[in-house]
């Protein structure tokens, strides 16, 4: 499958089925991440892969949502604050959230290849999942990413609205 067509056919999975993830697709998708470019080659990123019964339930008191509790399993993604580049010649801003970002897209797009689904969530309780995760200080939470088989039958496929592209570019 071509790249773009994998995007085109990507959407945020709202429903999961009960099934477990084989531990050979987790595998790959965190190669895939893990693969990203960062910052000055830094890799600020942590992954935390969240499968037991206990630990999922503990990362879903973060997002308290039905639907993300239907997934078996969660990847989190964080920055090490003590690793990732910041800019020193104005404002010494963070890139550690631009690379894990990086590597939160690279998740979802090796999701969507390997036939399951997820959803990028930022909206979490921020105390709640460190607390969940027992994250040292330096780590900081950037986005959970619940993972699982699609539920098709509840799943809700909309049409992606996107704006045209001469309505998000300019031309110098």
């Amino acid at each position: 499958m071509k790249l773009k067509e994998l995007i085109e056919n990507r959407y945020s999975v709202r429903a999961y089925l009960p099934h477990a993830v084989e531990e050979e697709k987790v595998n790959y998708i965190l190669e895939c991440a893990r693969l990203a470019p960062s910052a000055c080659n830094l890799q600020s990123w942590k992954f935390y892969i969240v499968t037991t019964k206990e630990a999922v339930s503990k990362v879903q008191e973060s997002y308290n949502r039905e639907w993300f509790k239907t997934a078996p399993m969660h990847i989190v993604v964080c920055k090490d604050v003590s690793v990732s580049w910041k800019r020193t010649n104005t404002d010494n801003k963070d890139f550690g959230d631009v690379d894990a970002a990086i590597t939160a897209e690279h998740i979802c797009l090796a999701t969507a290849e390997v036939g399951l689904g997820t959803c990028w969530v930022c909206n979490f309780d921020p105390v709640l999942l460190k607390e969940a995760l027992r994250l040292p200080e330096n780590i900081e939470a950037i986005a959970i990413f619940p993972l699982g088989y699609i539920d098709t039958e509840k799943s809700l496929l909309t049409d992606k609205k996107r704006k045209l592209l001469s309505e998000v570019t300019e031309r110098l």
